[in-house]
This record gives structure tokens, C-alpha cells and sequence, in this order.
């Protein structure tokens, strides 16, 4: 009987955990914000797309009839503004070398212009709506998001669909994609209706860190802005700049752990 209890208890020990460990790299991360600097925003934008690229900030808004595409310093009024005409509703942005690409919500348009000038070069067609939009230089490719748990890979020059994947978390789906960044080899998606951005491996769609971006604005200032919708990030460092729809400010932060 003793040797086998002393089975037994020797088995108990050897058998793995299904408890998650730190190095586990399935482990969702929780990560929140760390406010670095406080900017200012226009309020009357209702932020789709948000990005840095040589030192310019790059923003997409929409509405109908209020759409534009704007380019300037990062904390300072646009140098360069361009409006879509109606019934055109502005959607996410991405810069490809000497250009800028710009997506319509559910008129199937994506919009080619000039990143120094924003005039507008060609317009390609696309089918469902069109939400965010992140390139990955390495990969030759765009991501794209239509407001479900789907990325979509897409040619940078013709923008044709190349593959696509679903984005799961613990093996369940996570809808409401919205506005995207791509960051070292990781996709970072705002979801609507919530203060969560989630960090993404664009190869297997599995989320690997939720973060946790809430409290940026006071309470006055929550009760006339929309959600959060806008994250670029700072060239040759870990931080990011994020803000939302008719927000009235940016913050530069930095994703740090939660414990």
C-alpha cells in the first residue's frame, strides 16, 4: 500500500499543469496605458486612421460630407487637407512608400493619393465594408479589417485579397476589429464600442495581449466624445500616440504590464 501511494503521489507531481505560466506562449498578455504626454486633438474629428510615418502624422476621418485626409507634426494643426465628396465616408489609412491608401466604410472605395500632397492618384474597388487598414513592409502586404473578427491580406500595390484570418482569443472569435497598426511583425486593433486595444499575430489570428486604455479622458470630456479610435506608432520607439472620434486630445503613451 505504501509503494503505491508513493506511485500515486510521484504521477501527481510529474503531470503538467493546464494552468497558464508566464513563458506560456499562449498566455494572453494584460497590459494597460501609460500616459507619457497629453496633445491636442480637433474635436470635430471623427478619427478612422491614425499614422507616423518620417515624422508626419498622417489622419483619416469620417461622416459623410465631413470625411477628410490630413497630414502635419505630430501635436500641431495640418499642413495639408483633403475631403472626400459625397457620399464617401472616410475609413483607415496606411503609407506605401509614396503613397497613401484611404478606405471608404460601405462604398467599396479604397482611395490611392500622394502622400505629400494627398491628391488623390486612382481608386480601386473592393468588396464588403472597409474599416481599418495597417501595412507590413516586411511581408509585402496590407491588413485590413471590415468590422468583424476577419484580417484580410492585401496586394499594397493592386489591393487584391491575398488570404485572410480569423482573429481568436482563447479560441473564440473577436469581432468588432476597427482601426489598426501594424508594429513589428504584430497587428494592433482598436475594438469598437470598448476602451481595448488588442495585440494580434497576423500569421495564426491568435491574440496574444489585451490592453487596457481606459481613463484617458475625465468624465466631461467622455460625455462629448465618441470611442476610442486611433493608435500610430512613434517611429524608433515603444510608444504609441492614440485618440478617438471627436476626441479633444491625443496621448503618447507606452503599453507596460499590469502587475
Amino acid at each position: 500500500m505504501a509503494v503505491l501511494v508513493l506511485v500515486i503521489a510521484l504521477a501527481a507531481c510529474g503531470a503538467p499543469s493546464s494552468e497558464p505560466t508566464p513563458n506560456d506562449p499562449t498566455r494572453v498578455q494584460r497590459l494597460r496605458v501609460e500616459v507619457l504626454r497629453v496633445l491636442p486633438h480637433d474635436r470635430e474629428a471623427f478619427t478612422q486612421g491614425l499614422e507616423i510615418h518620417d515624422g508626419t502624422l498622417y489622419e483619416g476621418t469620417g461622416l459623410v460630407g465631413e470625411s477628410t485626409l490630413r497630414a502635419g507634426p505630430l501635436g500641431a494643426e495640418p499642413e495639408v487637407v483633403v475631403s472626400l465628396p459625397k457620399p464617401l465616408f472616410g475609413e483607415g489609412i496606411t503609407v506605401v512608400g509614396s503613397r497613401v491608401w484611404q478606405l471608404t466604410w460601405r462604398s467599396g472605395i479604397a482611395i490611392e493619393r500622394d502622400r505629400d500632397t494627398l491628391a488623390q492618384r486612382r481608386t480601386v474597388r473592393y468588396e464588403g465594408e472597409g474599416w481599418g487598414l495597417c501595412h507590413q513592409p516586411g511581408r509585402q502586404r496590407l491588413v485590413m479589417s471590415d468590422g468583424s473578427a476577419k484580417l484580410t491580406f492585401r496586394d499594397p500595390v493592386t489591393f487584391a485579397v491575398r488570404s485572410s484570418v480569423v482573429v481568436k482569443e482563447d479560441g473564440e472569435p473577436r469581432d468588432e476589429l476597427n482601426e489598426l497598426e501594424c508594429v513589428d511583425g504584430a497587428v494592433y486593433a482598436n475594438v469598437w464600442h470598448s476602451d481595448e486595444i488588442l495585440r494580434i499575430d497576423p500569421d495564426t489570428g491568435t491574440v496574444t495581449a489585451r490592453i487596457d486604455a481606459a481613463g484617458l479622458l475625465d468624465e466631461a470630456e467622455r460625455a462629448e466624445a465618441d470611442v476610442l479610435n486611433g493608435i500610430a506608432a512613434v517611429p524608433g520607439s515603444d510608444e504609441f500616440v492614440l485618440t478617438g472620434k471627436l476626441w479633444p486630445k491625443m496621448f503618447r503613451v507606452r503599453f507596460v504590464s499590469t502587475t
